[in-house]
């Protein structure tokens, strides 16, 4: 059950936005086997100059299609991850036109006893998922 966050920068329309959160889910649901149903997303726009994605160093050349992907999940495996990393950059680049350099991934984990879906109720920890 991960949720991801997605930042960009302004300029895109709601068609692009759909393609790119929907290729952002079809990555996810391959590189961690989870349900296609399985899906919360927020996206936010910024306006130029408020999403700031220098390359630490690495060369890594940075265009106004710039995507930053924040997810926060149950563990996965390193090769999971990896997996996800290249899915994404892959499919990115089929269906939106972006580039592996204007993709940047961070995925933060946690655990069953940190999600609650709902009803004010620990869902994993009560066996209904």
């Amino acid at each position: 059950m991960p949720l991801i966050r997605i930042d960009v920068v302004e300029g895109r329309n709601q068609q692009e936005l759909n393609m790119l959160k929907e290729t952002i889910h079809r990555a996810m649901v391959i590189a961690f086997e989870v349900p296609e149903r399985d899906r919360y997303q927020i996206l936010t726009q910024h306006k130029p100059g408020f999403l700031v994605a220098e390359d630490t160093g690495l060369d890594i050349p940075r265009t106004d299609k710039f995507v930053l992907i924040q997810m926060v999940s149950r563990p996965r495996t390193v090769e999971q991850k990896k997996k996800f990393y290249s899915l994404v950059c892959q499919l990115l680049k089929e269906n939106c036109g972006i580039e592996s350099s204007d993709v940047m991934t961070s995925i933060v984990v946690n655990s069953d006893e940190d999600w609650s879906f709902g009803l004010g109720r620990a869902q994993f920890l009560e066996g209904d998922l």
